[in-house]
């Protein structure tokens, strides 16, 4: 599967990948759309990124 880092990270986390859409001001089926194809590795790490800024902001890990 496509950005399986992603993917899982934010599993783990417990952030939903609507919340990283709105976290970086996109709507929830652009980033679903982005996420079928791999996408470059700073893309994915601005991502990683931002699934863990709201972990944070919701008090987890």
């Amino acid at each position: 599967m496509a950005n399986e880092a992603v993917r899982v990270s934010a599993k783990r986390a417990g952030v939903r990948l609507w919340e990283v859409a709105d976290y970086c001001g996109m709507a929830d089926s652009t980033l679903s759309r982005q996420l079928r194809k791999e996408l470059p590795k700073e893309k994915q790490m601005d991502l990683l990124a931002a699934i863990k800024a709201i972990a944070v902001q919701k008090g987890g890990r």
